[in-house]
């Protein structure tokens, strides 16, 4: 009952953080188009400045909210019963989404600058932006190569996790904090009269979008963080734990290494329980570590 309770509370903690990753994400989006429409001249795609006012829009609800989503979407508790294939396709969709959006509002920057004879890539928020956009891309690639597609083996996608895992999540850092030089950059380029110094509201404004930023990250990076919740690696792992076993999420295998202290009869079900799963896993084509 203890346990049970434990479980209750820890699943509620979790459920706190992540309403309130989606707000804090939902309300940067907002107050980006508040400050677009409210302090900027709105969007239009016309090479003007309401053209480049795509790029913080888009880059804030794709490269930092959806992100964020898709990076913790597998640990969502009510997902666990869903196919592993299908929180990969999830998963791969949602940073789809994100990596278009980014691009798209690189676009923005670039056109808007080519018709104000502005130079384009001197900043270094534009450095590491495309270097992010890059990194993102081929992350993405080879995620779909190596765990999408059927065809990797299960070694190199259990060698290739962890990377992967990194990678994601320092991208994500790196986006954030690429957002956060761009709107201080924007501030100080567009705030001339009243200067950003003499703190109109607008900067005002920005200011907290930039903290919301800090904020909706951190919360991210703490779920994925976190071993707990992460997803089980197996849907029946107490249908075939052995006797004396308590961890969870112990794999098939695992489970066939220690039955030497099960008797016959626990032995023959687990065997048969792993057999069918092992199909189940197969015909999904979905060996995974994650």
């Amino acid at each position: 009952a203890a346990h049970g309770a434990r479980k209750m509370v820890d699943y509620g903690r979790f459920l706190a953080l992540l309403a309130s990753a989606l707000l804090v994400g939902f309300v940067s989006v907002i107050l980006s188009l508040v400050w677009v429409f409210h302090y900027r001249e709105g969007l239009s795609w016309d090479g003007g400045p309401a053209e480049f006012n795509w790029h913080p829009v888009l880059i804030i609800t794709g490269f930092v909210f959806i992100q964020g989503i898709a990076i913790i979407v597998y640990r969502l508790p009510w997902t666990w019963k869903c196919s592993k294939l299908l929180m990969k396709f999830i998963h791969a969709g949602l940073n789809t989404i994100a990596l278009i959006l980014a691009i798209v509002s690189m676009v923005a920057v670039f056109e808007f600058h080519n018709a104000k004879n502005i130079p384009n890539m001197y900043s270094l928020h534009s450095w590491i932006g495309l270097a992010a956009v890059i990194f993102y891309s081929l992350q993405l690639f080879l995620g779909f190569a190596v765990f999408l597609l059927p065809f990797a083996p299960v070694y190199l996608r259990a060698a290739l996790m962890p990377i992967h895992v990194y990678s994601g999540l320092t991208i994500f850092a790196i986006v954030i904090a690429t957002a956060l030089m761009g709107i201080t950059e924007k501030l100080i380029f567009s705030l001339k009269n009243p200067a950003y110094s003499a703190f109109p509201p607008e900067a005002t404004l920005v200011n907290c979008l930039g903290l919301l930023l800090v904020i909706f990250g951190s919360l991210i990076l703490w779920v994925a963080s976190r071993p707990h919740w992460k997803r089980p690696r197996e849907e029946h792992t107490k249908v075939l734990r052995p006797i004396g076993e308590t961890p969870e999420g112990t794999e098939v295998e695992s489970t066939m290494t220690h039955s030497s202290n099960a008797d016959k009869s626990d032995l023959r079900i687990n065997t048969e329980a792993a057999r069918k799963q092992n199909l189940k896993f197969d015909d999904a084509g979905q060996r995974s570590t994650m």
